[in-house]
């Protein structure tokens, strides 16, 4: 980095682009050079937002330009010759969730990074969500342990909205890849544990505006004896979502009753719950200004790199089990042959236990 500046090549100029656009833009710690889209169009509108930055059809056409990252804001499926380019140019990588759309394919990608020395951060931008972390110093301090919980997640999702990725309409599991993933990521994260067996179910109601399944249940069982029941769906039939993530602990319970927000906690003679302060957020934006911040702070060598690839691929691993469980109707072991072993995490591991 020059001058303590992240100077960023933002690659896939679609839905997402704009709100790391906006992101980077408020950072002063961040730049971006050089904007990459295959489309001219997207290429001229971003452009005109960023008037120094190169304009590139293919990251093939990054020799010359100086840059300290890439920034992949692209479908997972096909990014192998994004990440083999960033490789060369021995740029690190911070690339959308999830980092492939099959386990084995993220698992090269990993590879790739890891034999080129490159850094590779995934966005998981819900683990920077102030209630994620809110959440974890109850367990800490008010409520105890937890032993089991409740995770529902009910939303209209109608992927024709501009403002929304259109790929999810045809892909297969657009539920899990794409939603889900963020949800078991956060088991992992805020609990602090492995899973070691997973029961699912994936299926598609007849209203579904999606190809493959948009609803997902499933029962995630962790090494340190957590117990969860989780559903979760893009098909709900009604526009207004719900959701609510109830954590059973051993003085009490922790209630959040919004994705972004809305945290309570109770003790087991509580008569009322009493609401856990958060500051102000601003959705799709304030979450991933700090994923960016982890991101440059970890370049720098100040901090471990958080959501690493290789720690990424232990979430694809539980969306994996999730889908072989659902077609053969038994639970899976996460030590079952077919989810791939995990690729060892090199860099000491950044979630401390709850």
């Amino acid at each position: 980095m020059t001058g303590g500046v992240l100077r960023i090549v933002l690659v896939g100029l679609g839905a997402r682009s704009r709100y790391w656009l906006d992101v980077i833009e408020a950072d002063p710690e961040a730049c971006v050079v050089a904007l990459m889209d295959p489309v001219a169009e997207r290429r001229e509108a971003a452009g005109a937002r960023c008037p120094g930055a190169a304009l590139l059809a293919s990251l093939d056409e990054i020799a010359g330009i100086e840059a300290d990252a890439v920034l992949l804001a692209t479908p997972p499926g096909g990014r192998a010759a994004q990440i083999e380019a960033a490789c060369r140019a021995g740029l690190a990588i911070l690339a959308e969730k999830p980092l492939a759309d099959t386990l084995a394919e993220a698992a090269r990608h990993v590879a790739t990074a890891e034999a080129a020395g490159v850094p590779l951060m995934v966005g998981l931008n819900f683990r920077f969500l102030a209630v994620t972390e809110a959440t974890r110093r109850l367990f800490a301090s008010e409520v105890g342990r937890p032993a089991f919980s409740r995770f529902t997640y009910e939303r209209w999702r109608d992927g024709h909205q501009a403002h929304l990725n259109k790929y999810p309409l045809e892909m297969a599991q657009p539920m899990l890849w794409e939603q889900s993933i963020h949800h078991l990521d956060l088991l992992r994260h805020v609990y602090g544990a492995e899973p070691v067996r997973i029961y699912a179910r994936t299926f598609n109601p007849p209203w579904s505006m999606y190809r493959d399944d948009a609803n997902v249940s499933a029962l995630v069982t962790f090494g340190n004896g957590i117990e969860v029941n989780y559903q979760g769906t893009w098909a709900a039939n009604w526009r207004r979502p719900a959701f609510e993530w109830r954590h059973e602990c051993e003085r009490g319970v922790v209630l959040q009753r919004d994705q972004f927000g809305e945290l309570s906690f109770a003790r087991r003679d509580d008569e009322r719950e009493t609401a856990v302060p958060l500051p102000p957020y601003r959705q799709w934006i304030d979450d991933a200004a700090a994923l960016l911040i982890a991101f440059r702070r970890a370049l720098a060598g100040e901090t471990a790199l958080p959501c690493s690839g290789a720690d990424h691929l232990r979430s694809l691993r539980m969306v994996e089990a999730c889908i072989l469980s659902s077609r053969s109707g038994q639970a899976i072991p996460m030590d079952d042959p077919r989810l791939l072993p995990p690729v060892a995490d090199r860099m000491p591991h950044a979630n401390p236990t709850a």
